[in-house]
Formats: C-alpha cells, sequence, structure tokens
C-alpha cells in the first residue's frame, strides 16, 4: 500500500529540511544531554508526508502522533508496520479498545485520565497479544490538568498516582510510562528557553509525587510537555518527549478539508 504512494520530491525535501532544524533546536536546548524523544504530529496531513519522513531502508523518523482515532486506523492501514504510533488525542472511552486492539505498533496513549479507559484499553491490547505474541504491551502515559481549565483533559495532580498505580497494578498489558500535559496557551506563548512555564513545574512535581508513590527512580516516570511553541522551555525543565506539528508539516487544512490519501 505504501508502495504505491507518490512522494513528491520537493515536499519531501522541505519536510527533511524542517525536521532537521528542530532537532537542532532540540539538541541545543538540551543542555543536559538526555535521550529526548520527539513525536511529529501529523494529524490532518495526508499518508505521503509520514511516509516522506519514514522511507525505507533509511527512514529518518519514527514517532508520529495522531489526534483523532478513525484517521489513525486509516493510516496505519496504509503505512509501514515500523512507524510507531502515539495517540496524543482527547481519548473517548468507547473507542479504547479497538485502538489498542487494531494498530499493532501504536506504541503509545498519551492521554489517559480514567481507569475506565485504561480497562477498555487493557482489554484491546490483551486481546491482540492473544493473537500475536510479537506486540509489545501498550505504553500509557497519564494526562495531568496542571492548567486547571475546565475545557481541558486531564486528572488533577493530586490524582495522578492514583491512576499510575492502576495501570502498574491492574493492566498487565500496559505499561505505564509517564505523564503528559498541555499547559495554558497563553502560559505557552510567553515560554522561552529562560522562563520558567508553571505548568511544565507544576508536572515536574506531580512527577516527583508518583515517582515516590510508585517506589520508582524519578528518571523511570517520563515528561511529555512541550509543543511548537515551548518545547525548548519544556526541555529546559526536564522533559523527556516533545510533540511538534507545525512546525515540521506547515499548517494544517481545516479538519473538513483533510485527507489521508492524496489525489493524484
Amino acid at each position: 500500500m505504501a508502495d504505491d504512494m507518490q512522494i513528491n520530491p520537493q515536499r519531501a525535501k522541505q519536510l527533511a529540511e524542517n525536521l532537521a532544524s528542530i532537532t537542532s533546536r532540540i539538541n541545543a536546548a538540551n543542555k543536559a544531554s538526555k535521550q529526548i524523544r520527539l513525536i511529529a504530529v501529523s494529524k490532518l496531513k495526508p499518508a505521503t508526508d509520514i511516509l516522506a519522513l519514514h522511507q525505507q531502508p533509511q527512514p529518518l523518523h519514527h514517532h508520529f502522533g495522531e489526534n483523532y482515532v478513525q484517521e489513525l486506523l486509516e493510516k496505519s492501514k496504509l503505512l509501514p508496520r515500523s512507524i510507531r504510533w502515539h495517540f496524543i488525542g482527547g481519548l473517548q472511552s468507547n473507542k479504547c479498545k479497538q485502538l489498542a486492539e487494531q494498530i499493532p505498533n501504536l506504541w503509545c496513549v498519551s492521554s489517559v485520565d480514567t481507569e475506565k479507559k485504561c480497562n477498555q484499553l487493557e482489554a484491546g491490547r490483551k486481546a491482540l497479544i492473544e493473537k500475536d505474541a510479537t506486540v509489545e504491551p501498550l505504553r500509557v502515559m497519564v494526562q495531568v490538568n496542571t492548567s486547571g481549565e475546565e475545557a481541558k483533559s486531564g486528572v488533577e495532580p493530586g490524582d495522578a498516582l492514583a491512576l499510575a498505580k492502576y495501570v502498574v497494578e491492574k493492566c498487565p498489558h500496559l505499561r505505564f510510562t509517564g505523564l503528559m500535559t498541555i499547559g495554558a496557551i497563553a502560559r505557552s506563548k510567553a515560554t522561552t528557553a529562560e522562563t520558567e512555564n508553571e505548568d511544565f513545574v507544576s508536572l515536574r512535581n506531580v512527577r516527583d509525587q508518583v515517582a515516590e508513590g510508585l517506589g520508582w527512580e524519578k528518571e523511570k516516570v517520563e515528561l511529555s510537555m512541550g509543543m511548537s511553541a515551548d518545547f525548548e522551555g519544556a526541555i529546559a525543565l526536564g522533559s523527556d518527549e516533545v510533540r511538534v506539528g507545525s512546525d515540521i508539516f506547515g499548517e494544517r487544512p481545516a479538519k473538513k478539508d483533510a485527507v489521508v490519501v492524496e489525489k493524484g
């Protein structure tokens, strides 16, 4: 299927340059010289854009993030299984099972905020592993609402430990890997590499509490924070993973205009 897709060489060159630019900025901000994962957020972008950065035999990039279940299901069927998909969008309980069961190379779900969603993801991944023993347990992150905004998903900071414990103790086909937050937009826009975003400081504090409560080393609980506008500030505060979309792929179309496969 991926073999049938026509990649525009100029588009591929532009995407590769954009990816290299972001990688360079990450490296410059990474004073601690730790491993930082870049999720290229490909939502509403065509499958050819992803393939341009993940062409065999030497893919430039492996980790891609999607926000919509249906779009991710479609793309995962078209694109190579060597891609590591991250689901980073708001998640409905009734979509969790199919997400975990139908995408063997779903690498992580970053937006878990209820036990019900954990149970559905667990059921889906268990069913898949029973069919295909080569599939790994599904990594999950607990999303924390650090900004206190009612419109935002995520558990309250004080509830993160309980949900992390639930995953560790009750969900054998899931693997708790860390905490994710999407900070307030105003704070995000005001963030520089030198200023401390209080949402990121808050997530770091929650991480310390969760690690202590689980009896884990702090470093074992990853922090996923930072997007296009503020990832350098997030890295300065210890982020292990940043999510960058428009600075790699350009402006997104309206959802109604987005296509997975472009017409030739």
